[in-house]
């Protein structure tokens, strides 16, 4: 599934009190590089919800990902488009 999707059914989740269901969707969103499923995983592991353990297996996983998808062209696109892009262009 998408990394956002599985964040927000995690967050749904939480709302409606499954937490085992939750959690399961936070880690699997953290394996595909999901940040805002990393940060909710270690506020639930920062009050006793998840063992060591799973939090740091997540976040393993989560740096795999997130180096994976690295690479020159994605770093000078980046740089590209913080630099305003295309938009800068239509100065010329």
């Amino acid at each position: 599934g998408h990394p956002l999707a599985r964040c927000n059914l995690g967050c749904k989740e939480l709302k409606d009190g499954q937490l085992d269901r939750a959690i399961n969707h936070f880690i699997i969103a953290a394996k595909l590089g999901s940040d805002d499923s990393l940060a909710a995983l270690k506020q639930l592991y920062e009050k006793g919800f998840i063992i060591k353990k799973d939090f740091a297996t997540a976040r393993l996983a989560h740096q795999g990902a997130v180096d994976a998808t690295k690479s020159p062209q994605r770093e000078a696109a980046k740089e590209f488009l913080a630099g305003g892009g295309c938009l800068t262009l239509r100065a010329v």
